[in-house]
């Protein structure tokens, strides 16, 4: 697995996302598709990297606002900016309970701790797991 071109810029594990994992899974992709009143054939993506920061199942023509700055910036990660955290990486209510978005700069802040491949092997599916099913600890 290559996890940097399988990470997005903003932080979010797009190995660990339904719709990449649909590609290999045709009940999965099924299920989506049904769920998202798409198409079966649109109901899977290649990753943010390889779609050049344009997901279809989105509705995206355009490659995203955080795509486009790490590419002008030259950078890999949100996180290698002088300017981390930025108003690209905030979090917004309209998608909170649907998309992980609002594990971003978490996910930054551990792929700087760990390290890529660590955080990739190590964590990344247990913070997609704790955002969704996890229970709020204080």
């Amino acid at each position: 697995m290559d996890y940097l071109k399988m990470t997005a810029p903003c932080g979010l594990d797009c190995f660990n996302c339904p719709m990449y994992l649909a590609k290999g899974d045709d009940e999965l992709r099924a299920a989506i598709s049904r769920k998202q009143g798409i198409p079966p054939e649109q109901a899977s993506c290649d990753g943010c990297r390889n779609e050049g920061g344009k997901i279809a199942f989105l509705g995206m023509t355009e490659p995203c606002n955080v795509y486009q700055c790490t590419e002008k910036k030259g950078i890999n990660f949100c996180n290698e900016c002088a300017d981390f955290p930025c108003d690209h990486l905030h979090p917004y209510a309209d998608k909170a309970s649907a998309v992980p978005h609002n594990t971003k700069v978490f996910n930054l802040c551990l792929i700087r701790k760990m390290g890529l491949e660590s955080w990739a092997k190590d964590k990344a599916k247990s913070v997609k797991k704790t955002y969704f099913k996890g229970a709020f600890k204080l």
